[in-house]
């Protein structure tokens, strides 16, 4: 539900109220107890999502410089992170071995 805010055009008195969309707006003064309150213009309120599936950055300034990752250190080619012997280890058996 939104709030309103409302201004007496005969004493200039202001308030905000809050109320559901659907009612009807004030007409009478609290503080004069006349018929001369209108509606203004607020300056409403903020739009905020709140929970997973946003994105890190929604509420980043624009100017905001953002940390890059590091590299990582690349692997070597040759070796598969196994422990054996040096050289190329293609995991196949020699030609005329079982």
């Amino acid at each position: 539900m939104p709030t309103y805010q409302y201004q007496c055009k005969n004493c200039g008195h202001t308030l905000e109220e809050y109320q559901s969309i659907t009612e009807e707006p004030l007409v009478r003064c609290p503080q004069c107890h006349t018929d001369n309150l209108a509606r203004i213009l607020g300056s409403g309120g903020g739009l905020i999502f709140k929970g997973t599936g946003f994105y890190q950055t929604d509420y980043k300034r624009g100017n905001a410089v953002t940390p890059k990752p590091e590299a990582k250190p690349k692997k070597e080619e040759g070796s598969k992170g196994g422990t054996g012997s040096s050289g190329s280890d293609t995991g196949a058996n020699p030609p005329g071995t079982k």
